[in-house]
């Protein structure tokens, strides 16, 4: 995948791991901070695939996972 194709939409969690040559499960656990184990090289490997690809993690699909937003209104 180039970047011209993730610039004309969303990088999503899978397109991380295929870049980074991991699983999605290895991408999650690396970016939620988990405590099962990852070798310092594969998490190497996923943050400069979420830098290169220029992936954000989705809010919105965060919010509906964990029930909350976390957000204050006002």
């Amino acid at each position: 995948m180039s970047q011209a194709d993730t610039s004309r939409r969303r990088v999503t969690r899978d397109d991380v791991a295929r870049f980074a040559g991991v699983s999605s499960a290895v991408v999650s656990y690396v970016l939620s901070g988990s405590p099962k184990p990852v070798a310092e090289a594969t998490r190497q490997r996923v943050l400069d695939a979420v830098q290169v690809l220029g992936y954000r993690p989705n809010q919105t699909a965060r919010a509906l996972s964990l029930g909350t937003s976390e957000m204050i209104g006002l």
